[in-house]
């Protein structure tokens, strides 16, 4: 997929206009949004990607149009995950309610640029190094087992390095001014918890990419896709945050559903790579063109089909669901 330098920059610019509309709301109003609000602003957000994806497909074909769909709806999946991850962040420094909109945009905004990083060193690598693949592939599968063998449980990264590096050289109150991410007491500046938590929330979602980066590498190549699939997987992440609220808790087969689609996609990206092949100890450096290829539309329907079943499955099982 060809993507001219043209339709990079205005994408950029409009995407870049949303989140600024976005960053203004939270600015001007600091509060928890209604149910109501949140609902309006996440069905916007999952209209204008379902439009953008329709455009990709009317302008580079249906093929392409399938590869962003398929990669947004499991970035969006693993991202809905993680938001079981910020609620523990923010249980554990008990940020108010009123100001957790501040934090969650600030650190979707850093995981909106450390995974464009990511994302332009991993397009240029694999354009290189097709022998990667195996190595996204193995690690992807690999996360697979991990998501589904008890006692893994995603926790919150409270206690990482960089937070106890963080409060042990800056001057850390222990009480919350507004959302202010420092301030004045006793004649002295000093940081106030709100900037530990958007180290919190970064640095999570720093090892959250290393998941769901390869994972969409796994379904297309091209950085154009995997770029706008992620941007319009984080929007609308901070609504839904508050939209989901107490229902995250029910998703109890959510792991168990996007275990299987990783696996999937690392088992893809390992056929694709046996395809591929060049490496010198491996049927001489040859392709191995026995090895089937996994067309985008059954790549989408296994996406599809695990997310729902695991959905329904989660919110249909009896009694009180238990953290996971």
């Amino acid at each position: 997929m060809s993507v001219s330098p043209l339709v990079w920059a205005v994408t950029l610019v409009v995407l870049t206009a949303i989140l600024v509309v976005d960053l203004v709301v939270v600015a001007r109003r600091p509060r928890e949004p209604t149910l109501r609000e949140s609902a309006l602003w996440v069905t916007g957000y999952i209209l204008l990607a379902v439009a953008f994806g329709l455009l990709i497909s009317a302008g580079y074909g249906v093929a392409e149009g399938g590869k962003f769909f398929a990669g947004w709806l499991t970035e969006y999946s693993l991202s809905v995950d993680n938001l079981f991850v910020f609620m523990v962040i923010m249980a554990q420094f008990a940020v108010p309610r009123q100001y957790q909109q501040k934090a969650l945009m600030i650190g979707i905004v850093l995981a909106l640029v450390m995974r464009g990083a990511f994302i332009a060193v991993g397009a240029a690598a694999l354009n290189r190094f097709d022998w990667l693949f195996y190595l996204f592939g193995i690690f992807l599968v690999y996360t697979a087992v991990r998501l589904i063998r008890p006692g893994t449980a995603t926790s919150a990264p409270a206690e990482s390095r960089l937070i106890r590096w963080t409060q042990s050289v800056l001057p850390v109150t222990t009480r919350y001014d507004g959302a202010r991410l420092t301030t004045r007491r006793a004649g002295r500046w000093q940081v106030t918890p709100m900037l530990i938590v958007m180290v919190a929330l970064g640095t999570t979602d720093l090892v959250f990419a290393l998941d769901s980066i390869p994972a969409i590498f796994g379904l297309t190549r091209a950085a154009f896709l995997v770029f706008t699939a992620n941007v319009f997987a984080l929007m609308g992440l901070r609504q839904l945050y508050f939209l989901l609220g107490g229902l995250l808790s029910r998703l109890v087969y959510l792991s168990a559903g996007l275990s299987v689609v990783l696996g999937f996609i690392g088992m893809k990206l390992i056929m694709e790579a046996l395809r591929e092949n060049e490496l010198p100890f491996l049927n001489n450096g040859n392709h191995i063109d026995a090895v089937p290829a996994i067309p985008i539309w059954l790549s989408l329907a296994v996406i599809i089909g695990t997310l729902t079943v695991a959905t329904i499955a989660s919110l249909a099982r009896p009694g009180r669901a238990n953290v996971r």
